[in-house]
C-alpha cells in the first residue's frame, strides 16, 4: 500500500546472547538477539545494548569528540574490508539498504537499530561496532578478536510470508467448556517496529465479549501486539469458529494477512435447555 510507513515483522527464535570481550584493559559486551526473522518489503528492529567497563570515564574524556555506531555485514573485520560496512553513523554511510536508523542513544549504551526495506539478499550475520573518537575506544563486538563466529552474532533471516498469530486460551477451549464459564482468548503477533504494529481483528465475536488490544514490550526488548477477548460462554456460541487475523502493511506490495482459528464447544447446564438447543444443533450435553 503506497504512502504507508513501513512496518516490521520479526521473530526472535533464539535466546538473547551475551557477548563478552577484553582488550586494552577494557571488558566490553553486547546483548543482541541471536537470530531474527524479517518479512520482505518491511523493516527489522534489532534490539541492542552494550557495556564497557570504563564507559563513564571514557564519556568524560576531554579529548572525546563523538561516539558512533557501525554495522557490518558478513565480516567483522572493519579495518581491512570496508565493503562489509552497511551503516556508519560517523560518515553517514548507508550501503545495501534504502535506509538504516540507529534509534538507540549510544551515550546510554543503547545501540538499537532499524533496518528498512528488507529484501531477500539481506539474509546474513551482522556485527555491531562502536567507536569513540579520537582514539578513545574502538571495537567490534565479536566473540573473539581475530576470528569470526557467525553463531555468536545477530543473524537476519528474511521470509516472504509472516507466521500466523498465536492463540492462547483459558480454559482450554479445545475441550468443551460449561455454559457460563468465563473464557479468555489472547491473540498475539510480533511487532518489532512499535510505531506501526500489525493490526489484529476478530471474527465471530460473542455478544458478551470485551476486547482489549495493546502493544507490549517483551523482556528481550522486542514488541508484540496482544488482543485479549473475554466473554462468558453461552450455548448460542457452541461450535462457533472464532478467528484472529493479523494484517501486516508492506511498503510497496499489498498488505499481508494471516489468521488463526479455534472452535468453541459449549456444554449446557440443564437438560431443558439442552433439549431446546439440541433441535438446532447448538449445544452439547
Amino acid at each position: 500500500m503506497s504512502g504507508l510507513q513501513i512496518i516490521s515483522f520479526i521473530i526472535i527464535i533464539s535466546s538473547v546472547l551475551l557477548q563478552t570481550h577484553s582488550a586494552d584493559g577494557d571488558v566490553y559486551s553486547a546483548v543482541l538477539p541471536h537470530t531474527v526473522t524479517a518479512l520482505t518489503d518491511s523493516c527489522v528492529l534489532i534490539p541492542c545494548t552494550f557495556n564497557i567497563s570504563t564507559f563513564e570515564k571514557k564519556l568524560q574524556n576531554k579529548t572525546l569528540s563523538g561516539i558512533y555506531g557501525i554495522w557490518l555485514k558478513k565480516r567483522h573485520d572493519f579495518n581491512n574490508d570496508k565493503s562489509s560496512v552497511v551503516f556508519n553513523s560517523s560518515q553517514n554511510i548507508i550501503q545495501g539498504f534504502r535506509h538504516i536508523e540507529m534509534i538507540g542513544n549510544l551515550t546510554e549504551r543503547n545501540c538499537s537499530t532499524v533496518f528498512y526495506n528488507i529484501m531477500m539478499n539481506h539474509s546474513d550475520p551482522y556485527y555491531f561496532r562502536l567507536e569513540m573518537k579520537p582514539n578513545v575506544f574502538a571495537a567490534t563486538f565479536t566473540t573473539q578478536h581475530g576470528s569470526i563466529d557467525s553463531s555468536k552474532t545477530v543473524r537476519i533471516n528474511v521470509i516472504d510470508s509472516p507466521q500466523p498469530p498465536e492463540l492462547i486460551f483459558s480454559p482450554d477451549v479445545s475441550n468443551p467448556v460449561m455454559e457460563g464459564t468465563a473464557v479468555n482468548l489472547i491473540c498475539s503477533a510480533e511487532a518489532p517496529c512499535p510505531k506501526r504494529p500489525p493490526t489484529l481483528s476478530w471474527t465471530n465475536i460473542p455478544k458478551s465479549a470485551n476486547i482489549i488490544t495493546q502493544l507490549q514490550e517483551k523482556p528481550d526488548k522486542t514488541h508484540s501486539v496482544f488482543s485479549s477477548m473475554t466473554f462468558n460462554a453461552s450455548y448460542m456460541d457452541h461450535r462457533m469458529n472464532i478467528s484472529c487475523t493479523a494484517t501486516y502493511p508492506r511498503n510497496i506490495s499489498n498488505n499481508t494477512t494471516v489468521n488463526s482459528t479455534v472452535m468453541l464447544q459449549v456444554l449446557c447446564k440443564n437438560l431443558q435447555k439442552f433439549c431446546m438447543s439440541f433441535l438446532n444443533n447448538l449445544c452439547w450435553y
